[in-house]
């Protein structure tokens, strides 16, 4: 298997490993507002992603509803 392949293939675990932990996560409104998001500002999304990811390795959250995504979401765009 070459180089490329292999890249891709790592590339696409750690995305479905992203998802699967973010699912986890975020309440299902929470989830599709992000889905939303991403449909329309990849980088906004891509931004919260880590940051919700960070703060759940971290400790500091279990979980996140619409009303916190909405929040952190504000808070980036400006």
């Amino acid at each position: 298997m070459n180089e490329e392949i292999k890249k891709a293939i790592e590339k696409a675990n750690a995305e479905k490993q992203k998802k699967l932990l973010l699912m986890k996560i975020l309440t299902k409104e929470a989830y599709e507002r992000l889905g939303r998001v991403r449909l329309a500002h990849p980088e906004i999304a891509e931004q919260a992603e880590q940051i919700i990811i960070s703060w759940y390795m971290q400790g500091r959250i279990n979980e996140i509803n619409d009303a916190q995504l909405k929040s952190l979401l504000s808070k980036l765009v400006k």
